[in-house]
């Protein structure tokens, strides 16, 4: 493993930290905790901590010595002084013969003792950092740590490759008592600079922050080495087969599977191939090796005690792989049923949700599994580790770790739970695709529905606004052209295999054609109904496709624009495609909502954007013969409307859950435009 140690770096970040009042020590804590989080082999997705005992003065003016170390919520690898509180040392050390201390008391405690009471919470394994006589100390999960520790022989192995200054300490679960256990451990050898926390992972520590790093980084490079002397076989892997399924068909079935029917609760699922992936799920023991738990117990709260697999053949269509699919995953939740009953006995504890995190479909892929894009992601990098891990032991061993009680423990563990559960937005875990979605009205739009928790794809198709929108916000923004079905199709295949499929469409992409209606030339009039109607259709019609593989329902949001029940003078070849957008979306309503589908629109009027521009204004005004002004403010409540209140009623449709075939007019008030 590659030491990335540099003096300039770490001169760097002193001379950065100690200008804004920070101590050195701290300075050096930050740059060396993010060499260690950066490295996905050591620390993943909040995993592993470190800290560092200094002095600070608190705001009565008196020094105190303080431990800082990472608060719950920050990921090493970016970690700012604000996300290592500090904590007074001398009262953490006056536990240290406590022979009892419960979670809740422990984490009280450490609250209670925080300099800054605003500041996060304290590691769970604060005590650990603060019993340990070293100024820096540093703890990680590295992979090749597990690999030699999950295994029947893991403490004879760590005994035969590592030297005298490495101490082990059995498995117990994060907390005082593995706290009180790391520090006898360590006073029976003071000499020691690494314990070796077997099935969990690995402690450095000394007065110095880099050779408290170097210190890990040379006994992760030992076991490294370690491990390929070892190898000496491959696993035996099912035979290559073709198959027609493509990932973007499976994932909506999946995804459909999933969603709780009762809570109407959706999840993301991601989907994800690469070698190692591959060589996991392929291989022909999986449904042993995968069902023994994780490779460090931290884990299991990101991706369950074990994953779903589906086996497939070269036979299976979409049809076959929908019935396969569903009779694993119950086989999969009663599994995980009698899992939570045999541990749960006495303990007064409320079931998650029986889901699997992750799913494995041989021959196709991975599909990690989320309440949002986030957690996906997060559980499918957690997988891939899993599974290089435990395929490397298998090459050499058997994998074993932690009992099944323990693995529970950790998965159903108040402090645990607390990193990941968060209270629920209203669209948490939906999927939105808007179509013209770099307009006004569509970028209004997608603001608000992304502030309400759902996952938002943008559809333009305008490359250059495209590339520039990529680079300022952190959502899918795609090409797509929305007169093309190829485009669509190409568009919703990605959505699938990075979401795992579609909940709402807003259909809001659209342009403007104007002129006395005799003199608008076929092909304006044919274009106009290309982007305003059979534009709808396709995206509409692809989308039901989505909603009726994942069986779970699903809405459709049309952009009508109030031209469709209130023509405009000399803009008839806008308004007619609308008004045959309003059957449109009505016919939707009348097809498909026997399956749940609800489909609805929205009459808006005078939103000021990029089709009704300054010039287009001053155009409908002249028409009206009113001033501009008063043109936009032409409705009963003499007020305009704005993107904003467009973007508000695409929202109450989507969650208006017995609304179908409705059209909710924004237009400030204009009886003749009124639907009824």
């Amino acid at each position: 493993m590659k030491n990335n140690w540099s003096e300039h770096e770490s001169e760097q970040f002193i001379k950065k930290y100690t200008a804004r009042g920070h101590t050195e020590a701290l300075a050096l804590r930050v740059y060396t905790t993010q060499l260690l989080g950066k490295n996905p082999k050591l620390v993943l997705h909040g995993g592993g901590n470190s800290s560092v005992k200094t002095e600070v003065k608190d705001i009565d003016s008196k020094t105190y010595k303080v431990l800082c170390v990472k608060g719950s919520g920050w990921d090493m690898g970016d970690i700012e002084p604000e996300g290592l509180p500090a904590v007074k040392l001398d009262p953490l050390l006056s536990m240290i013969n406590k022979k009892k201390l419960s979670d809740e008391d422990m984490v009280n405690f450490q609250k209670r003792n925080l300099l800054n009471i605003k500041s996060p919470n304290p590691s769970v394994e604060t005590f650990l950092h603060a019993f340990l006589p070293h100024k820096f100390v540093d703890h990680t999960h590295a992979d090749a740590i597990l690999d030699i520790t999950n295994r029947p022989d893991g403490l004879k192995q760590c005994k035969k490759i590592f030297d005298q200054k490495v101490g082990y300490v059995p498995y117990i679960m994060p907390g005082f008592l593995l706290a009180k256990k790391v520090y006898e451990t360590y006073l029976e050898n003071p000499d020691v600079n690494c314990l070796i926390l077997l099935n969990h992972g690995i402690f450095t520590f000394s007065n110095s922050a880099k050779e408290s790093y170097d210190l890990m980084i040379k006994n992760v490079t030992i076991a490294e080495s370690a491990i390929r002397k070892m190898k000496n076989k491959k696993l035996r892997q099912i035979k290559p087969f073709k198959n027609t399924l493509r990932p973007a068909d499976i994932a909506p079935v999946l995804r459909g599977l999933l969603t709780d029917k009762k809570k109407n609760d959706s999840f993301v699922i991601n989907y994800r191939i690469n070698k190692d992936i591959k060589y996991f799920m392929n291989g022909i023991d999986v449904k042993k090796y995968s069902k023994r738990g994780t490779v460090t117990p931290d884990h299991v709260i990101r991706i369950k005690p074990y994953p779903l697999i589906i086996d497939i053949d070269s036979k299976d269509d979409l049809t076959s792989f929908s019935k396969k699919a569903d009779i694993e995953l119950k086989k999969y939740k009663t599994s995980y049923i009698s899992y939570f009953k045999k541990n749960s006995k006495g303990k007064g504890l409320t079931m998650l949700d029986p889901f699997p995190r992750v799913i494995y479909v041989t021959g196709i892929g991975m599909f990690s599994v989320g309440t949002n894009y986030s957690a996906a992601l997060i559980a499918g990098d957690v997988a891939e580790t899993n599974a290089r891990v435990i395929t490397s032991v298998e090459e050499t061993s058997t994998f074993k770790t932690i009992k099944e009680k323990d693995i529970f423990d950790i998965e159903y563990w108040s402090l645990e739970q607390a990193k990941i559960n968060k209270s629920k937005k209203t669209l948490q875990g939906k999927i939105v695709v808007i179509t013209g979605s770099l307009g006004t009205i569509g970028f209004e739009t997608y603001k608000l529905f992304k502030a309400q928790g759902a996952e938002v794809v943008l559809l333009d198709n305008n490359e250059s606004k495209i590339k520039k929108i990529q680079s300022s916000i952190p959502d899918l923004c795609l090409h797509a052209d929305v007169t093309s079905r190829s485009s669509i199709q190409k568009a919703f295949k990605i959505i699938c295999q990075r979401f795992g499929g579609i909940d709402i469409l807003i259909s809001n992409a659209g342009s403007i054609y104007d002129g006395p209606i005799a003199d608008v030339s076929d092909n304006e009039l044919k274009k106009s109904f290309d982007d305003n109607f059979f534009s709808h259709q396709i995206c509409a019609s692809e989308a039901v496709k989505i909603f009726l593989s994942q069986k779970s329902k699903g809405c459709l949001l049309f952009n009508i624009s109030k031209q469709s029940v209130n023509p405009g003078l000399n803009f008839g070849s806008y308004g007619l495609p609308k008004t045959a957008l309003l059957g449109l979306c009505k016919q939707y309503a009348l097809d498909y909502g026997k399956y749940g589908i609800r489909s609805n629109g929205v009459n808006a009027d005078r939103i000021k954007s990029g089709i009704l521009n300054t010039s287009m204004i001053n155009s409908r005004a002249k028409a009206r013969k009113v001033t501009m002004k008063d043109y936009m403010k032409g409705n009963l409540l003499l007020n305009e409307v704005t993107a904003y209140d467009v973007a508000m009623a695409f929202f109450h449709l989507a969650v208006s859950k017995k609304s179908t075939g409705a059209v909710l007019t924004v237009d400030g008030g204009n009886i003749a435009a009124s639907m009824r």
